[in-house]
């Protein structure tokens, strides 16, 4: 770990990792996909299970490569099977953290962190080492989403809690859970002389989203790394969150509900 590194607030158990393959390039990347080109030299930083970098390396290869890195081994390890699994072969994974990106400046054509920003200590360092390892005139891609952006109906109080909690922990984590909002700042801050912003979300408002976003947060709510840290540091009692936790499901057989998570983007030159 180094100096600026912050923990990881959801952790790495099963709940949160049936999030991250859920991911893909075109509902988590969309905004990144035209700068593709076959070729490219792409780093995926923070990869996860590896649903939306087997995705990028199909999308530069065959000529092209991804070197995909995670702080968590045993998350690469599960994202390499993933990868074998469809037949992709020009993908590497490393253990790497963002603020000490492996190989030296100006390899990689893309440079892409998808939901990583949020948790680290120190983005602004984060994104300099991002633009370190880029090429001259190559691209930094950077999509986080923004807590305090979400929205959602019912406005059942258990998930205003949840917000508060959530917020909370993260923080203590030493991260910024509205990092969509400042990914631009960051981006400057970090000296790009060039930066595009966007946004876009994710809804869910199906009875078959609404389960599984509805079940999948009563899960993390009181067995992830979130639910650890918030109880460690007096956020939250175990009670508090089984009833953040039942209120989540309460909201996942609405039928009116209604979730939208807004994600700042960003693509960058320099």
């Amino acid at each position: 770990m180094t100096e600026h590194q912050a923990v990881y607030t959801h952790g790495h158990q099963e709940a949160v990792l049936r999030s991250h393959r859920s991911r893909t390039a075109a509902n988590s990347a969309a905004y990144l996909l035209a700068e593709l080109r076959p070729g490219d030299a792409v780093l995926d930083v923070g990869c996860g299970p590896g649903t939306i970098t087997a995705d990028l390396a199909e999308l530069v290869g065959p000529t092209g490569r991804v070197v995909a890195i995670d702080t968590s081994a045993q998350v690469l390890e599960q994202a390499a099977e993933y990868v074998a699994s469809r037949g992709i072969g020009n993908v590497e994974f490393v253990v790497a953290d963002v603020h000490a990106l492996p190989g030296p400046s100006g390899e990689f054509d893309v440079v892409h962190a998808h939901q990583v920003l949020q948790h680290v200590g120190d983005p602004v360092a984060a994104l300099r080492e991002m633009r370190r390892v880029s090429a001259p005139g190559g691209l930094v891609a950077a999509r986080d989403a923004d807590y305090a952006a979400m929205a959602w109906y019912p406005r059942l109080p258990e998930l205003d809690d949840w917000m508060s909690v959530f917020q909370q922990t993260t923080r203590a984590n030493g991260g910024e859970p509205d990092a969509g909002r400042r990914l631009l700042a960051w981006a400057r801050a970090a000296g790009f002389p060039e930066v595009r912003a966007s946004s876009s979300t994710w809804t869910y408002a199906t009875p078959g989203e609404r389960l599984w976003w509805g079940e999948l947060w009563a899960e993390r709510v009181t067995g992830s790394g979130m639910a650890a840290t918030a109880v460690a540091n007096g956020l939250a009692t175990e009670q508090e969150l089984a009833r953040i936790a039942d209120g989540w499901r309460r909201w996942s057989v609405e039928p009116d509900g209604w979730f939208g998570v807004l994600h700042g983007e960003i693509l960058a030159r320099g």
